[in-house]
This record gives structure tokens, sequence and C-alpha cells, in this order.
């Protein structure tokens, strides 16, 4: 007999619920027919497992990326077209240790079990449920387990060819095969609003035709956001070709963009495709653009409107075809006002400007991204499981991170590698703030709070004391985002709304944004 918690989750497949609202909604019905501590739902990338939706496990587990040499227990569930038990004494390690949510925080002896999801006979990914006591999994007559998984194939089946039918209608076609190269690597990893708000900015722009400028500090992943951007494109199939401007001495660097011919200056002593010629028909990344020479900005910004260049030493005209994305860390609206960027080629650049947020503003994104590193770090540096203390996960959290996504990466490899020395004889390295190097570190505002605020006159009252307190706090979060209160507002975890009617009580008015440029 079917469950009625099934019975809701077919009836849910003609309701419009977002992919992630279906898994879990589906994993709560299996949960209420076979009790267990915790369930995963992992989805197959390549070569790695991705959690899609889970219960009982550790919120960072959505960053982690199972790959599948690493866990032979997903690796053997996966090939397995049948239900699949471990014995609680299996030596096969366990790839939610230190991710199950305990009362002592340690993964005891325990039952496990697994089934894998073919969907049209290719596998799709795997589900996992896990009970702390030993032989739960006893008690569940088999019939009863058949059941579940069988209706769980066909909801993800259905769920599936849902999900295609939508893509089709918002994007008028089937997604290109290129959507298909996204790599653990690359994956643009992050729950936060701010994310949330980038993804959607990059659905929007993707497969149209409009050149976007990608702003962001040093170390946010403006090239990662490049590769999604092209990925997600009409052009996906088509070469991306990348080029640092900053790195062009200024002497070969129109050579470098547009070609040059057979002797068109000393050294070159055969004619060559510039990167414009290279990307026809495809993409072409300008990192770094705000460091190209302004002799050379005309003839970019021709290249841009015209889609016409000229190899050095030659007067032929060639006609190209290329979606432009360009990427700086430098405010470029200074750079114009400083006659430092052709005001023209900003404008031409700008048609569609994101900027990615900075890992300050993207508050528990980064433990998703320390889980995702740290996946990494175990199979660069041979250990079998690397965990995060709750400390070391503070310090994270209250750390600044000037270096943004790229700091944290670097981080997190030395600290791995400082914790193995340490505890070379463990299979499991618990990493903590000693490791990390960030035991003192605290919130951003608080480490900069003017020395007024600091030395707060005696005898002030704590509602003045807590008033002047806030209004530094919103002051320099609005200075640092220049002058944007929506970005202030995500810095400081309040609401818009919120913030600006604590604006108005204490005074502080909207200033014109603050120019800064940002430099490598």
């Amino acid at each position: 007999m079917i469950s009625d918690h099934y019975i809701d989750i077919v009836e849910d497949l003609a309701h419009p619920l977002s992919g992630a609202e279906r898994y879990e909604r589906l994993l709560t019905a299996i949960r209420q027919s076979i009790p267990c501590d915790a369930i995963a739902l992992l989805q197959l990338h390549d070569d790695y497992l991705r959690p899609v939706a889970f219960f009982g496990l550790n919120p960072e587990t959505a960053g982690r990326r199972f790959v599948l040499s690493q866990h032979p227990r997903l690796a053997h569930i996966l090939t397995s077209r049948s239900i699949v038990r471990f014995e609680s004494d299996s030596d096969m390690p366990d790839p939610y240790d230190g991710l199950v949510q305990t009362v002592d925080g340690e993964l005891h002896v325990h039952d496990c079990m697994g089934v894998s999801i073919y969907i049209d006979e290719q596998p799709w990914g795997v589900i996992t449920l896990d009970a702390m006591r030993p032989g739960q999994f006893d008690d569940v007559p088999p019939q009863a387990q058949l059941s579940a998984i069988t209706l769980t194939r066909a909801v993800i089946t259905v769920a599936q060819h849902i999900q295609k039918l939508e893509q089709r209608l918002v994007h008028g076609s089937e997604v290109t095969a290129g959507l298909s190269r996204d790599v653990v690597k690359n994956e643009i990893i992050g729950s936060s609003t701010a994310m949330k708000q980038l993804l959607e900015e990059i659905d929007t722009v993707a497969k149209t035709p409009l050149t976007v400028l990608i702003q962001g500090e040093t170390g946010v992943g403006k090239e990662i956001i490049a590769q999604h951007l092209h990925l997600r494109s009409d052009r996906a199939e088509q070469a991306m070709v990348q080029i640092n401007c900053a790195a062009l001495p200024e002497t070969l660097a129109e050579a470098e963009l547009f070609g040059h011919t057979k002797g068109a200056f000393t050294g070159a002593t055969e004619a060559r495709s510039g990167r414009f010629e290279l990307a026809d028909g495809g993409t072409l990344l300008l990192d770094e653009v705000g460091e190209i020479p302004l002799a050379l900005q005309a003839k970019l910004l021709r290249a841009l409107q015209e889609g016409e260049i000229q190899r050095v030493g030659s007067d032929d005209i060639i006609k190209v075809d290329v979606r432009i994305l360009a990427a700086t860390n430098r405010d470029l609206k200074a750079e114009v006002k400083a006659g430092r960027f052709r005001a023209d080629l900003y404008h031409r650049l700008s048609v569609f400007p994101i900027t990615i947020p900075t890992l300050q503003q993207r508050g528990n994104d980064v433990l998703l991204l320390a889980e995702n590193f740290l996946e990494r770090d175990q199979f660069r540096l041979n250990i079998k499981k690397l965990i995060l203390s709750h400390e070391a996960k503070q310090a994270l959290l209250n750390y600044d991170w000037p270096g943004n996504v790229r700091e944290l990466e670097h981080l997190l490899s030395r600290a791995a590698l400082k914790a193995k020395i340490h505890q070379h004889d463990s299979d499991i390295i618990h990493i903590d703030t000693d490791n990390l190097g960030l035991d003192h570190a605290l919130p951003t505002a608080i480490t900069t709070v003017d020395e007024k605020v600091k030395q707060t006159p005696k005898g002030l009252s704590l509602k003045l004391s807590i008033d002047g307190f806030q209004r530094q706090l919103i002051i320099e979060a609005l200075a640092k985002n220049h002058g944007n209160v929506s970005a202030a507002a995500r810095q400081l975890s309040v609401h818009r709304s919120n913030l600006l009617r604590l604006m108005k009580r204490l005074g502080i008015h909207q200033a014109e944004p603050k120019t800064t440029v940002y430099r490598a």
C-alpha cells in the first residue's frame, strides 16, 4: 500500500514548485515512511556528487562536492542498481563523517543504506539514509523500502521532465550542451541574498548579445562569472578567449588584440591572429580592462562598435562577430573623470554592469565555500577527512576577508597543511583557530570603530552611547559601499527599509556615492 506521504508528493507534481522545494518535500516523505536520522539526495556531476537536498546533516554540507574516487561508499551505491546496506563495522570510510548532526558531534557506529537513481538508463545520483541506532533499518520491510525507492525514482523522473519543459519555455530552446561543461572548480557556490541577486542578473543577460562589465574587488571570482555567462549563452559551443590586459606590454597590446602581419615589427617573423579573430563567433573576455593603454582605446572602441579590426601592418578590414565580456577591479567612472579612460569606451563596455559582492557581504557563504575548498584539499594533501572546529567557523565568519574568495582558498590550504603536521597520525584532521591564524578576528565593523566612539564621555546615557555606536557602524558601511544603502544593509545584516528608518532617526543623510579606485 502506498503511504499517504507519497500520495501528497505525487499531487505536488501538478503544482509549480522549485526543484529544491520539490526535493525537500520528497525527502520529508521518505523520512516519515522510513525513520532515519539523516537523509540526503545527491546529484551526479561529471565525477562528483553534489547535495541538492538533505536533512540531519550540518548546513555546511551544501558546500561539499563528493568526488567519487575519494568516497567508495557513494561510488558503490551509484554503480549498484539495487538497495545497498553497509554493515556497521564496514571498513569503507563514511562520507558524512563530521557532517551528521549528533549530540556530541561524533559519528558513532550506525546503520547506513543508499540507492542509485537512474533516469533514462543514465545515472542521475543517489539517495542515502543514516540511522544512529545500528540495525534500525532491519525493522523496515523490504517491500516498503522498494516501494519508497521506486516512487522516488518516478518522482525525480517527472521532476526532471518538468524542469526541462520550464527551461524550454524560459529560453525558447533546449539548454545548450555547453552548460554540461561546468566543472567543480568553476562552480558558483553560495546561497546568500547577494549571490542569489547576482545569479538572477547572470540569467537575465547571459543569452543576450549585450556587452557585460563585471566589476568587483580582487579575488571575488570575476573570471568564474565570465565563464558562466559564456556557458549559459547561445555561444556556449564556440570558443571563449581570454586576455589579461594588465599583462600586455604597451608596445605589443595592439598586436595581441588585433593580430599582425609578417614583418610588421621586429620579431614578427610570421603573421598571427589576434584575440578578436580567435574569438570570432564566440566570446572574448577582456580581463583587467581598465589597464588598456589610452592610445589603444579608440581602436578597441571601433572593434566593439563596428565589429571591424585591422591587423598591425595591414590596411585590410577584418569583420569579426564577438560577444564582449569585460572585467575590472577599478572604478572606471573615476578613471574617466581622471582622464585615464575614454568615456565613450566606458559607456560601450558598461551596457549591462554586474557587481560581484565581496566575501564579507556574503554572510554564511563563507562556510559553504570553506567546505568546498576543504573537500579539494583532502584530495590534494592525501587527507581522509578535514573538519573545521566550531571556533574556526566563527573566526571565518568574523574575518574581514580583504582578499575575498581567493584569500579564503589559500588560507584554508595553509591551515589544512599546518593541522596535518600536528595531527599526522590521525585519519580525521581538525582545523582550529590556531591553524587559521585568525583567532583574534572580529567583525570588520567592530575592528574599525572610530576612536571617538571607543572613548565615550563618562556620564553619557546608555541610549546615547548605543545611538553613537550604531551611527558610526552605519556611516562606515555606507562609505565602504559607496553610499549604496542596499549593499550597506546586506553588510549589516538588516533589511533595507529598517536601515533607512534607523538612518532617519539617527540623522544620517544619503550622500552622493564616493568613488574609489581599486588596484590590484
